[in-house]
């Protein structure tokens, strides 16, 4: 999908890939392939991939050491992406809530993006985007990111697994 896109990585880039499960074992529905390029304490780019109909859990970036929490531009590169922030509720929401997890999805203001489109989630706004049928690239410009600190609505969510933990499959 990448390469679709016209987004190349280095050998050493497409090495460190990270494949996001949310600790919920339900990738297809429930997750997020990403490569950080770079990540200081001043800014943060990322390239997220979502499968089709593939969802980034509800969530929020609060504020960490008296810093506000992560402000995020998601530029569309390829696909269509359903991002769903705080506000007024979309009267017909495009994407689909992944069963099972119904009850941890609670914005539906809707932001569609195709690609060129981007759009800027505030501090603090809870948010969750999911790709369209045919997946989605999005680009993401931010401050620096903290994701062991993202809040989830899903408590259950584990986003920074303990990898020293011996993986049993």
């Amino acid at each position: 999908m990448l390469e679709r896109a016209g987004i190349v990585l280095t050998e050493a880039e497409s090495e460190q890939i990270e494949i996001a499960d949310f600790g919920l074992g339900r990738l297809p529905l429930e997750g997020l392939q990403l490569i950080t390029y770079i990540n200081t304490d001043r800014y943060c780019a990322k390239e997220l991939v979502l499968f089709p109909r593939q969802t980034c859990p509800e969530h929020l970036h609060p504020p960490v050491g008296g810093e506000p929490g992560k402000l995020e531009t998601f530029r569309c590169r390829l696909g269509q992406v359903f991002l769903y922030v705080e506000g007024e509720p979309a009267s017909d929401v495009q994407a689909v809530v992944p069963e099972e997890s119904e009850a941890y999805y609670t914005v539906f203001h809707e932001i569609v993006l195709h690609p060129g489109e981007q759009y800027t989630i505030p501090p603090g706004t809870k948010h969750w985007f999911q790709g369209g049928p045919e997946g989605a690239v999005v680009s993401e410009f931010s401050s620096t990111s903290r994701d062991e600190s993202d809040i989830f609505t899903n408590l259950a969510i584990v986003r920074m697994p303990d990898e020293s933990e011996e993986v049993i499959t």
